[in-house]
C-alpha cells in the first residue's frame, strides 16, 4: 500500500483511501523536520559537550601552555625584580659614598602608573587575574629599568667630572708647613686674643713669618679680593665649584685679581698680621655647601697618617687664637 492511507467505512463494509489536506500535509512535514533538526542540534551538543574535536583539543592544550608560559614568566619579572632592587641599593651608595650626591628618591623609583586604567582590556579574559598581574609587572620592571639606566648615564657624567671635582677640592694645606711646627690653633672654642673670651674658631692659624707663601688649597676661581680694617684684614676668597669655598686672611698682600682661575699650589698672597690679629699667620677656613667645616679633614693630600695625627693634637690646643 505505499504511503496511501485508508480507513474502514461501516456504511459501505469496505476500505477507502483516507484524504489528507495539502495544508495539514505540509505542517506535518514541517514538524518532522524542525525534530529531526532539533535532535540533531541537541546530539551535536552533547558531543561537543562531553567529547572535544580534534580542533578543540589543540586549543585547550595551547590555552594551557600559555597559562603555564604567563606563571613561568611572572615568576622570571619576580627575579629581575629582585635583582634590580639590589642594583638600586648599590646604586645609592655610589652616589653617597663616591660621589657625596643624593641618591635617586625612593619615591620616583617605586611611583606608579596614574590616569586612566591601563589594563581594562585585559579584564574580560580568561584568566585574567595572572594576565593582568603579568602585565603590571612587566610595566613595573620596565619602569625600573629606565629609570636605573638613566641613573647610570648621572653616574657616568659624574665620574666624568671626579677627576676636576677632586683637583678642585681643598686637599692640601695653604702654606708649606709639613713639619706641623706652625700650627697654632685650630677649629673650635678658642680665647679670643683681643676680646679674652671664648669664641668660636672657624678654621685654623698656620703661623709664619711676614712674606711666607700662601699656596691655592685647590683649582679655583678668585671669588673675592679684599681689605679691611678689623677682622681677615686682607683676605682672598677661592670658589673651587663643586660647594667647596676657602678662605685665607691677614695676608699682607695678594698675587691674584678677582676672577682669576688658579691651581692647586699656586701662590695667591702672602703671610700678614692684618685686620684683627696678634701676630703675623693665615687664618685658613673651608666651606662645603654654604657651611664651615674643619679644614683638616681635607688635608689628604699632604699629610700621612701619623702627621694627621700629630695636626689634630697641635691644632686641638684650647689655648688662645691669633684672630
Amino acid at each position: 500500500m505505499g504511503g496511501t492511507k485508508y480507513h474502514f467505512n461501516p456504511a459501505t463494509l469496505s476500505f477507502e483511501k483516507k484524504r489528507v489536506k495539502p495544508l495539514k500535509s505540509v505542517l506535518i512535514g514541517m514538524g518532522t523536520l524542525i525534530l529531526i533538526i532539533s535532535g540533531a542540534l541537541g546530539i551535536a551538543f552533547l558531543i561537543l559537550s562531553y567529547f572535544d574535536t580534534p580542533q578543540m583539543k589543540s586549543l585547550r592544550e595551547e590555552n594551557k601552555q600559555l597559562l603555564a608560559q604567563y606563571n613561568h614568566l611572572y615568576e622570571k619579572l619576580g627575579q629581575i625584580e629582585s635583582v634590580l632592587d639590589e642594583i638600586q641599593v648599590r646604586d645609592d651608595n655610589i652616589y653617597r659614598v663616591i660621589f657625596e650626591k643624593n641618591p635617586i628618591p625612593e619615591s620616583v623609583r617605586k611611583a606608579g602608573f596614574g590616569g586612566t586604567n591601563r589594563y581594562a582590556g585585559l579584564e574580560s579574559f580568561n584568566d585574567a587575574e595572572i594576565v593582568l598581574n603579568t602585565s603590571r609587572k612587566i610595566d613595573i620592571v620596565s619602569k625600573q629599568a629606565y629609570i636605573q639606566a638613566k641613573s647610570y648615564e648621572e653616574v657616568l657624567n659624574l665620574a666624568l667630572t671626579k677627576d676636576q671635582e677632586l683637583s678642585s677640592m681643598p686637599a692640601i694645606m695653604p702654606i708649606s708647613n709639613h713639619d706641623l711646627t706652625f700650627t697654632s690653633s685650630g677649629w673650635g672654642m678658642r680665647i679670643h686674643p683681643i676680646y679674652k673670651v671664648p669664641m668660636f674658631h672657624w678654621g685654623i692659624d698656620f703661623v709664619a713669618p711676614r712674606g711666607t707663601n700662601v699656596y691655592a688649597s685647590g683649582d679655583g676661581i678668585i671669588e673675592a679680593v679684599n681689605t679691611e680694617r678689623t677682622g681677615h684684614g686682607k683676605h682672598i676668597i677661592v670658589d673651587h665649584g663643586f660647594g667647596f669655598k676657602t678662605l685665607y686672611a691677614h695676608m699682607s698682600k695678594f698675587n691674584v685679581k678677582k676672577g682669576q682661575k688658579v691651581k692647586r699650589g699656586e701662590i695667591i698672597g702672602y703671610v700678614g698680621n692684618t685686620g684683627t690679629s696678634t701676630a703675623p699667620h693665615l687664618h685658613y677656613e673651608v666651606e662645603k655647601n654654604g657651611k664651615k667645616v674643619d679644614p683638616k679633614y681635607y688635608f689628604f693630600k699632604d699629610l700621612t697618617p701619623e702627621k694627621f695625627d700629630e695636626l689634630v693634637a697641635i691644632s686641638s690646643n684650647m689655648g688662645q687664637s691669633f684672630d
